[in-house]
């Protein structure tokens, strides 16, 4: 089958085309045959200089695609089953979920849809409720919310009944997230915010700050939290992995700092967060209340273009490539 490979060196990611041979599902594994892959920034991290001379490695990490065969110890899916979710190999011709990682696509989506409607929604979930336990009239900052976490926390933060405030650079994105909901456009790329959350807030600052952003912002995401303010890292699209924290801030108003990643966690944590997912949000989905917000559709063939519109953070919601 033909495969995009992903290597990292010092002058950032590459692409190459291979032609690899077919996965078969493991124990406790799904086999799908990928309609439509989602871009996440994380893979071509490498191109930001964080990382570099790690050897090649299949890309792609979420799909929607429709199941072909099943691995030992699976039941409760069928042949065709159409099915979204974290996967390996998903910028192939064919992919690999695990059973527990799966979800069925809603009649209403799109391939297009489903194949957004992943990694960026069950990360954004991760943050607004088990992490940051975000509740209605709440205030959430997103900092960087054009891209696809940051769209998703929005959307998300506005379905639990949060006011949102969100950054970009651009007045452009900005715009068009206002119409999707947001409350407070705050058009900055590298810090700047504080006086006018303070303003929207009463004061009294916001209660969870989602920084896709990274270090350049983080001082002052710890400046404009409320006591008892929560802050969830996922990103550093500015390079920056080290900042200063306010002891004193972090001290007195009891705030609460976490970090955002899978690497580390186990298949029985991810699967929780699976679940929690279908519960609390994929009905929203299913009845196009919440709608996944795709910036561009590039071919198969031009994973390439779709990388390069990525890095150069033109898009706003989620790039997928369609099988």
């Amino acid at each position: 089958m033909k495969s995009w490979w992903i290597a990292s060196g010092a002058g950032g990611t590459s692409l190459e085309l291979r032609e690899v041979p077919e996965p078969a599902p493991r124990a406790g594994e799904l086999l799908v045959r990928v309609r439509a892959a989602g871009l996440n920034r994380g893979e071509f991290i490498g191109g930001y200089g964080l990382a570099g001379g790690d050897a090649a490695k299949p890309g792609g990490i979420e799909c929607a695609g429709e199941l072909l065969r099943v691995g030992e110890g699976v039941t409760g899916f069928d042949a065709g089953d159409r099915l979204m979710g974290r996967a390996a190999f998903a910028f192939s011709e064919l992919a690999v979920l695990r059973a527990s990682d799966a979800v069925r696509v809603p009649d209403r989506l799109s391939w297009e849809e489903a194949a957004g409607a992943s990694i960026a929604y069950l990360t954004a979930y991760d943050m607004l409720w088990p992490g940051g336990e975000l509740r209605a009239g709440e205030w959430l900052l997103v900092a960087g919310a054009s891209a696809g976490v940051g769209v998703a926390s929005m959307q998300l933060g506005k379905l639990i009944g949060a006011k949102v405030a969100g950054t970009s650079g651009s007045a452009e994105k900005l715009s068009k997230l206002q119409a999707l909901g947001l409350d407070l456009a705050l058009q900055n790329r590298n810090g700047g915010f504080a006086e006018r959350v303070m303003a929207a807030t009463a004061g009294k600052g916001v209660n969870l700050v989602v920084n896709n952003v990274g270090g350049s912002v983080f001082g002052e995401c710890v400046r404009v939290l409320a006591y008892q303010g929560r802050l969830a890292t996922v990103g550093y699209v500015d390079g920056m992995v080290a900042a200063e924290l306010d002891l004193a801030a972090l001290h007195a108003r009891r705030l609460r700092i976490f970090g955002v990643s899978n690497k580390m966690r186990s298949g029985a944590e991810i699967a929780e967060g699976v679940r929690g997912f279908v519960r609390d949000v994929l009905p929203s989905i299913a009845s196009g209340h919440l709608r996944p917000l795709i910036d561009k559709v590039y071919p198969f063939a031009e994973l390439p273009a779709a990388k390069a519109r990525m890095e150069a953070n033109a898009h706003l919601g989620k790039i997928v490539i369609r099988s």
